[in-house]
């Protein structure tokens, strides 16, 4: 694939570059501001944000949220993943978002389960 071939765009088409390199440069500051946005939402904290939302904290929601676009940008742009068949794109985009979805099952259940064995004093399951 030629060097020309690859589309110099975020936000579907909505930010344009004339370089790779200027490319690089614009996701490499869209990632430091949402970094930036969850050190500072970690460091303060905001009490609105300590309502509970579906089994968590609205904060660990953003935190996640904030953490996957991170991911989704990193393989779209630095892994290439918008110059290759649609297929392949779908493949790997659906593994991670059932790989992902797994994972909050998981640290749900076993964080429930944590809780309930420091708030009550004595293990429920003996395995």
């Amino acid at each position: 694939m030629a060097a020309d071939a690859h589309k110099l765009e975020i936000f579907r088409g909505l930010v344009k570059f004339k370089s790779n390199t200027q490319k690089i440069w614009g996701v490499l500051i869209l990632l430091s501001i949402i970094t930036a946005i969850e050190v500072v939402l970690g460091i303060y904290k905001p009490e609105i944000l300590n309502a509970h939302v579906l089994g968590m904290k609205a904060l660990n929601w953003i935190f996640i949220i904030l953490t996957v676009v991170k991911a989704y940008y990193i393989t779209w742009d630095f892994m290439h993943m918008r110059d290759e068949v649609a297929s392949l794109r779908r493949m790997v985009v659906w593994t991670g978002v059932f790989l992902i979805s797994y994972l909050i099952f998981i640290i749900l259940q076993e964080g429930g389960y944590v809780h309930n064995v420091f708030d009550n004093g004595f293990v429920k399951m003996d395995f």
